[in-house]
């Protein structure tokens, strides 16, 4: 799975990031790094939703019923806090 890896390689830099706390490195430096920690994490975010749109919703919309609407409705409620 393509999240995996991301969230793998963003531990990663987590532990670069203490380390470089830990140091006492320049401020700027470290700040640069924990935003690219972020987007990693943004873009396995994407990975796993992709996914679940791709299986779980459209499985709950081909056979009907509530589910497919509160399926629908869980993808609606993060899409809001992730553009908050």
């Amino acid at each position: 799975m393509r999240a995996a890896s991301k969230l793998k390689t963003a531990r990663g830099q987590l532990d670069g990031i203490i380390k470089m706390i830990e140091e006492d490195r320049y401020c700027v430096d470290i700040s640069t790094q924990i935003l690219s920690a972020i987007g990693l994490l943004k873009k396995a975010n994407i990975d796993v939703l992709n996914s679940h749109i791709r299986s779980c919703v459209t499985n709950a919309i081909l056979e009907g019923g509530n589910e497919a609407d509160t399926k629908i409705e869980e993808i609606i409620n993060i899409i809001d806090r992730y553009i908050k």
